[in-house]
Parts: structure tokens; sequence; C-alpha cells
């Protein structure tokens, strides 16, 4: 479980991301939606510990080596093969190469195995950072836009590759995300963020299907779910 209270952030004076209470179940896979600026990418960053808030603590049980994992929007590629990619974020073991082949091949990656990873292209990069967060087991993914850049080829192939990791590990999944549709494929409860405050949180359906505030109905109207 997951708990954030009284998180607040703040750049110069002005708060990005304010958060009174919010909880995360273990197991469970959460969509943070919203336009651009809306706190998403702040949010995960303050769950992920790369910053810290302002104000407010976040009082997680998914703690030790390994155990959570973060893909940030723009993942980067090493300059040296796919596999060594991959390879470099598992612990020392006799099947290594294999367990990094496995997680390579789950997302469609297998044909480059052997490229130089800093030249791929966006949605490339996307699929073996991913790889390389599922390599190995994690209580905790924190995913930021995991598949903003990919075609939809790879969309399906990582969706199925996050899906079929949940069921083999039962870790909690926090991702970000700006399409509906791929919330309702992957999670089980949406998040609606605007300008840095909760405007609904519920069952996905709900939320998507049924949204009370006025934010997240003009959000969805958009998209025309």
């Amino acid at each position: 479980m997951i708990q954030v209270l009284g998180v607040r952030k703040e750049y110069t004076g002005r708060c990005v991301l304010d958060v009174p209470s919010l909880c995360f179940e273990q197991g469970k896979r959460y969509a943070l939606l919203g336009a651009n600026g809306s706190g998403k990418s702040t949010l995960l960053k303050i769950l992920a510990g790369i910053i810290k808030p302002t104000e407010g603590t976040v009082q997680s049980e998914a703690a030790g080596k390994n155990a959570v994992g973060y893909m940030p929007q723009k993942p980067y590629g090493f300059s040296f093969s796919v596999l060594r990619n991959v390879t470099m974020a598992i612990d020392a073991c006799p099947n290594r190469k294999e367990i990094a082949k496995s997680a390579i091949g789950a997302v469609g990656m297998s044909t480059l195995i052997n490229a130089d990873a800093s030249k791929l292209s966006g949605g490339e990069t996307q699929r073996i950072a991913f790889a390389r967060i599922i390599a190995i087991q994690r209580k905790l993914l924190l995913l930021d836009e995991p598949t903003a850049s990919t075609d939809l080829n790879g969309i399906d192939l990582l969706e199925k590759a996050l899906l079929n990791y949940c069921g083999e590990t039962g870790c909690t999944v926090i991702f970000a995300t700006h399409s509906p549709a791929q919330a309702m494929r992957l999670a089980n409860q949406v998040i609606f963020l605007q300008q840095g405050l909760i405007a609904e949180h519920g069952e996905s359906k709900q939320v998507l299907h049924e949204p009370q505030s006025k934010a997240a109905q003009a959000f969805l109207n958009h998209w025309k779910l």
C-alpha cells in the first residue's frame, strides 16, 4: 500500500500539485489521466522519490533494492546493444542473458537485440526501457506515458506485456496517460487531475463513462469516449 498525505509541490511560489490524501492499494493498476500540466508527471516523480514534495509525505510498502521501477516520459537508450541495455538492470546470475532476452521478446524487439540502443527510434527506445523494467520482479511500477511514442503495434505489445507482468508478479502499477481508451484497457481505477488537483477518482468504468466533475466531462468529451 502507498499513502500520499498532504503532498504539495511548488515551483517559485506556484503550486503544481496539491494532494491532501490518496491511497494506492497493492496489486491494483491506476491511471493518472489529465491534460498537460495537470500534475501527472510531478506526482509520479514524487512517488518514485526523484523529487521531494514541498510539503507532506509518501508512505510506501514498496521498499528494498529493485522494488520500484520508474520509466520517464522520454527514456534513454545507452550507446551499446539492446541486450546489454536490458541485462544491466539484472543482478548477476547464470541465466541473466536469457532473462533479458525474454523481456526483449515480450516487447517485440528480438530482431534488434544486437542494435545500438542509442540509435533507436523514440518508440523503440520506450519498448527497450520497458523491457529493462520488467526484466526483474518489482512491487511497484511507475510509468510516465509509457506508449506515447510507439505505434499501434508497439502499444499492443507493451500493454500485453504489462498485463502479463502484473499477473505474474501481483505488482502495483501507476501510470500517466492522455488516452481514456488506454486507461479503460489497463486500469482498475482512474485518477483525473486538473491543475494539480484531483478532480475525480474512482473505478475506471465510472470515471470514464459517468464522470461527475465538469473538468473530466470536458476532457472526455474531447476524446469522444
